[in-house]
C-alpha cells in the first residue's frame, strides 16, 4: 500500500482528485477522513494532517511556577507530545500496512518538519518502510502530476532547522516569561509573554513611541499665493522657502508682495515609473495591508486560495520567475473570464520579459495566480486578494508608467514661488495594477515671461510632526530588513502582540505594559530586546538547513546565550521586579476622580470582579462598572467631558471591543435600561387594560370569529400573533399587508375591544 501524506485535510482531498481523475472513495481511518483508490496494481492512500500533529514540551514537573526556577528550563529535557490523537493513531494503523510512503506536505521548512514528524512516526511501528518526498508550488493538475513524475528525497537539514527554531523558542519564550512573569506578579492568563522574536519586534514599537513622546512639535508657517493662469484657471504656488520659523519674518515678506508674477522658468521632463517587482510574501503582505488587510488575514486568506488551487505558495521570499515557469501559457489561462482584456493585451507582445526583485530563491517561485477563478466561486474578501494577485502578475509584465512633470518659478516682488505639476501620459502597468496611483496634478500651459495676476495670497500655520507609527506592513518589512523572524512566521508575531495587550490600534500604538517590559529588559537585559540576537540564530539555522553546522551545535550556542542572560537577569531581579510593578501600574490609571480629585484606576473587588475605582476610598466610593472578561487596554485618547482615558477590551478569539470613556458608556448603560424599563411598563399596561376588556371571551387571536388557522398565519407573518397586536395596529396599513379587508379588521378590532 502507498500512503500520501498532505500537510492538511483538503489538501490530501485534492491531490487525491487529481490524481484520480476524480475516482475516489472516502473512507474513515479512527475518525479521520482518507481518500483512497486503486492504481496500476497498487492501493494508495491519502491523509491530510492538520499541520503538526505532535508538539515539544518540557515533562510535566517543569510546569509547576512555584517550585522550579525559571532558569532550570534552559537545560531541561524537552519531550514530544501528540496533540491529535485521533490522526497520529490513523498513521499508526496505516502506516504499519504501508509499504512506500509519500510526505506531500508544504515544502519549507515547516512543511518539512511536519512531514518528518508524520514520518517519525510511522517508522516506530513499520522502520523498514521505503519514504519519499514530493515538491509543488500550486496545487493544480500540472504541477501535482509533475512532483508525483518526478519524486525526490526528504530534506532532514531543513526539518532539522525547522526543529531548531521550536527548540529554540520553547525554552527562550518559557523561561523569559516565567521569569518576567512572576517578577511583575503578573500569573495564570494575564502573564507577561516574552519571546525570541517578539521582544526585539516590540522594542522596535516601543522606541518609536519614544521618538514620538521625545519629538518637540515647532510651528511653522507657509506661505502660498493664487495665481490666476491662462484662459482664467487659477493654481497655487509656493514660497521657495517652505518653511519659515519665525512669524515675523513671514508678515514682513507678505507685507511687500505685489499684484504680479512673472513666469521666470518652465522646465517639462519625462518620468518613467517602473514596474513593480514579483510578490513574494512581504511584498504581497506590505500590498495587501494597503488594502486594509491584517497580515494575518491577508495570509489566512492567501492560504485558502492555495489550497483551492488559485494562488501558489504564498510563503516564499523569492521574487524572480523561475525559467521553468512557462509564463506565456500562465497569461493565456486569463485570456477568457474577467481579466480577459488584460491578457489579451500581454499576450500580443512578442516577449515577455518580467520585473526582477533582488531576492531570488530556488524552493518556491514568487506568489503568481495558479488559475482561473469565478467571482462567485469566491467570497468577497478572497476575491479581493485573489484580483491582487493576478494584477501585480500581470503588472510585472507591462511597460513602464509615463510622466510628464513640470517644475515651473516665478517671481512676485523679488521674491521665488515655485509649483510642479504631473500627468499621466501612459498608463503602463498602472492599468493593470490600479491601487495606490497617485493623481494627475495639472498646471495650465505657461510660458517663460507670462505676466499673471496675484490674486491671493495666504498664510497657513503648521506644526512639525513626529514621526509616524509603524504599521504592521512596515513593520513586516523591517521585520525582515532587521532578520526578525521569517516569512511564515512574521504576521503570527504581530497577532501576538495584539493578543497580550501589548499593542492596540494600526499603526501600532503600545500599552503602557508595553513600556513597562522593554524598559526592564533593555536596562537590566538588553540582548533579549536587540535584533542582532535573533538575527545570529536565524542565520545559524539557515546553515543547518544547509547542512553546513549540526543542529545541537546551534541548539547548545542557544542554551549558553540565554544562561548568560539569565546571570544578568537574576542579578538586577530586585530592580527587573521595581521597574515592572511601577510601570504596570501606570496601565491601570484611568484618570482622576470628578468628586475627590484622587486617582482612578483598574481594581479587583474581594470576590475577585474588576471595576474602576477611586483610590480615595473609603472617604470617596464613585466607581464604573466594567466588562467581566478580556483584557483591558488604557488608549492615550481623552474624554473632553469627563477626562478620562478611553479603553479597549481584547478577548481571544474575539474582535476588539472599542468601549471609549468608561464614564460615557456607564451613562448610556444606564440611559438603555431605564428606555428598556419604560417600554416593558408601557406595554404591561397596554396588555393589562386589553386583558381587562377582552375578559374570559377572547384569550387567542384565533379564539375571535372570522380568524382560522390560514388568516392567523397571514397576521403572524406581518407580526400579528397577540390579540393586543393587533388592537395596536393600523387597520389601513394591516389591511395592504395582508390582502385582508379593512372592514373586516376593523371588526375584529372591535369585536375585543
Amino acid at each position: 500500500m502507498h500512503l500520501i501524506i498532505a500537510e492538511k485535510h483538503i489538501a490530501a482531498k485534492r491531490i487525491a482528485s487529481i490524481l484520480s481523475a476524480g475516482k475516489i472513495s472516502q473512507v474513515r481511518v479512527n475518525g479521520v477522513d482518507t481518500y483512497q483508490l486503486q492504481a496500476e496494481g497498487e492501493k494508495k492512500i491519502f491523509i491530510g494532517l492538520s499541520g503538526h500533529i505532535v508538539k515539544l514540551d518540557f515533562p510535566r514537573f517543569y510546569n509547576n511556577w512555584q517550585k522550579v526556577e525559571a532558569k532550570e528550563l534552559v537545560d531541561a529535557d524537552i519531550i514530544t507530545v501528540p496533540t491529535e490523537a485521533r490522526i497520529v493513531a490513523a498513521l499508526k494503523k496505516l502506516g504499519k500496512e504501508a509499504t512506500r510512503v509519500t510526505i506531500a506536505t508544504d515544502y519549507d521548512r515547516e512543511g518539512e518538519l511536519i512531514g518528518v514528524e508524520a514520518l517519525n512516526i510511522i517508522r516506530e511501528i513499520n522502520p523498514d518502510v521505503h519514504f519519499d518526498r514530493v515538491h509543488y508550488s500550486a496545487i493544480t493538475p500540472k504541477e501535482i502530476i509533475d512532483a508525483f513524475e518526478n519524486v525526490s528525497n526528504i530534506d532532514f537539514n531543513l526539518a532539522d532547522a525547522g526543529h531548531s527554531r521550536q527548540v529554540i523558542d520553547l525554552v527562550w519564550g518559557a523561561s523569559l516569561t516565567r521569569f518576567i512573569s512572576l517578577a511583575a506578579g503578573r500569573l495564570g492568563k494575564l502573564f507577561l509573554s516574552v519571546g525570541r522574536v517578539q521582544s526585539p519586534t516590540l522594542a522596535l514599537i516601543v522606541d518609536k513611541e519614544k521618538e514620538r513622546d521625545n519629538f518637540e512639535i515647532k510651528p511653522y508657517w507657509e506661505l502660498y499665493a493664487q495665481l490666476k493662469g491662462r484662459k482664467g484657471i487659477d493654481f497655487t504656488v509656493q514660497h521657495v522657502n517652505r518653511r519659515f520659523w519665525e512669524k515675523n519674518e513671514v508678515e514682513t515678506l507678505v507685507s511687500k508682495l505685489g499684484n504680479v508674477a512673472f513666469i521666470t522658468e518652465v522646465v517639462t521632463s519625462i518620468k518613467k515609473d517602473k514596474p513593480p517587482i514579483p510578490f513574494n510574501t512581504t511584498e504581497f503582505i506590505t500590498a495587501a495591508s494597503s488594502l486594509g488587510f491584517t497580515p494575518a488575514s491577508a495570509m489566512r486568506i492567501a492560504e485558502a486560495l492555495y489550497i483551492q488551487g488559485f494562488i501558489s505558495y504564498p510563503r516564499t521570499d523569492n521574487t524572480v520567475y523561475s525559467d521553468t515557469l512557462d509564463l506565456r501559457a500562465m497569461i493565456e489561462v486569463f485570456a477568457r473570464g474577467p481579466f480577459k482584456e488584460y491578457a489579451e493585451k500581454l499576450l500580443a507582445k512578442e516577449t515577455l520579459e518580467p520585473t526582477r526583485g533582488k531576492k531570488e530563491t530556488t524552493d518556491h517561485p514568487p506568489i503568481y495566480p495558479a488559475s482561473l477563478a469565478k467571482k462567485s466561486e469566491l467570497n468577497e474578501q478572497e476575491w479581493k486578494i485573489y484580483e491582487l494577485v493576478v494584477r501585480r502578475f500581470f503588472a510585472t509584465f507591462a511597460e513602464p508608467a509615463v510622466w510628464e512633470t513640470i517644475k515651473a518659478k516665478f517671481d512676485i516682488s523679488s521674491e521665488e514661488f515655485s509649483a510642479t505639476g504631473a500627468r499621466l501620459v501612459e498608463a503602463g502597468w498602472r492599468w493593470y495594477y490600479p491601487y495606490n496611483a497617485p493623481e494627475d496634478r495639472l498646471l495650465p500651459a505657461m510660458e517663460e515671461g507670462d505676466e499673471l495676476q496675484v490674486k491671493g495670497i495666504e498664510v497657513q500655520d503648521k506644526e512639525t510632526q513626529p514621526p509616524g507609527r509603524y504599521g504592521q506592513g512596515r513593520l513586516i518589512r523591517t521585520m525582515e530588513e532587521l532578520g526578525l523572524g521569517t516569512k511564515a512566521t512574521r504576521h503570527e508575531i504581530i497577532s501576538k502582540l495584539y493578543s497580550r495587550a501589548y499593542v492596540h490600534g494600526n499603526p501600532l500604538q503600545p500599552t503602557r505594559t508595553a513600556y513597562a517590559v522593554i524598559e526592564a529588559l533593555e536596562k537590566y537585559a538588553p540582548t533579549i530586546s536587540k535584533p542582532e540576537m535573533t538575527s545570529r540564530l536565524e542565520a545559524d539555522m539557515d546553515r543547518i538547513a544547509e547542512g553546513q553546522i549540526p543542529e545541537e551545535e546551534v541548539l547548545q550556542e542557544s542554551r549558553e546565550m540565554l544562561n548568560s542572560m539569565f546571570n544578568d537577569l537574576e542579578k538586577n531581579k530586585d530592580k527587573i521586579t521595581e521597574s515592572l510593578r511601577a510601570g504596570l501600574r501606570e496601565d491601570k490609571v484611568i484618570g482622576t476622580c470628578s468628586k475627590c480629585g484622587s486617582v482612578l484606576m483598574v481594581m479587583r473587588s474581594k470576590k475577585g470582579s474588576r471595576f474602576i475605582g477611586c483610590q480615595g476610598y473609603p472617604e470617596c466610593s464613585f466607581s464604573l462598572p466594567l466588562p467581566r472578561s478580556g483584557q483591558v487596554v488604557v488608549t492615550d485618547k481623552l474624554c473632553e467631558e469627563h477626562g478620562l482615558y478611553h479603553i479597549r477590551v481584547i478577548a481571544q478569539g474575539k474582535r476588539t471591543w472599542n468601549l471609549g470613556c468608561p464614564h460615557c458608556n456607564f451613562n448610556d448603560w444606564q440611559r438603555s435600561q431605564q428606555e428598556n424599563k419604560e417600554e416593558a411598563q408601557e406595554k404591561n399596561a397596554v396588555e393589562n387594560t386589553s386583558s381587562e376588556k377582552m375578559g374570559k371571551r377572547t384569550k387567542k387571536i384565533t379564539d375571535i370569529k372570522g380568524i382560522g388557522k390560514i388568516t392567523a398565519e397571514k397576521l403572524d407573518n406581518v407580526g400579528v400573533s397577540k390579540i393586543e397586536e393587533l388592537i395596536n395596529r393600523d387597520p389601513e396599513e394591516l389591511a395592504k399587508l395582508t390582502n385582508i379587508s379593512i372592514n373586516k379588521i376593523k371588526e375584529w378590532q372591535e369585536s375585543v375591544v
